[in-house]
């Protein structure tokens, strides 16, 4: 499966949850290419400087802390949160 389907199917899915009525009041967010991007930098410092399952815990919880900000600025909090934890180099 290609990555599109499958963000595409996951967001179907999540429809059931945010937006139980179907009216299209509540919709799964997208995700712009630079969240994308960020959220795997965000992994990536993650699993590497700590143990590769808090990578995913990680990117649940800046999703959930995220919830109300909107799309223009999450790519630019995601960095951010990148640079505040990566280690130096």
């Amino acid at each position: 499966m290609t990555p599109d389907a499958w963000l595409e199917q996951l967001t179907a899915a999540l429809s059931a949850w945010v937006d139980p009525d179907g009216n299209g009041s509540d919709r799964p967010p997208a995700v712009s290419d630079d969240e994308r991007d960020a959220l795997l930098d965000l992994a990536r410092v993650a699993a590497h400087t700590s143990e590769r399952w808090t990578a995913p815990i990680s990117t649940f919880m800046v999703g959930v802390a995220l919830h109300g900000v909107p799309a223009d600025e999450r790519a630019a909090v995601l960095r951010g949160l990148v640079a505040e934890l990566e280690p130096p180099s």
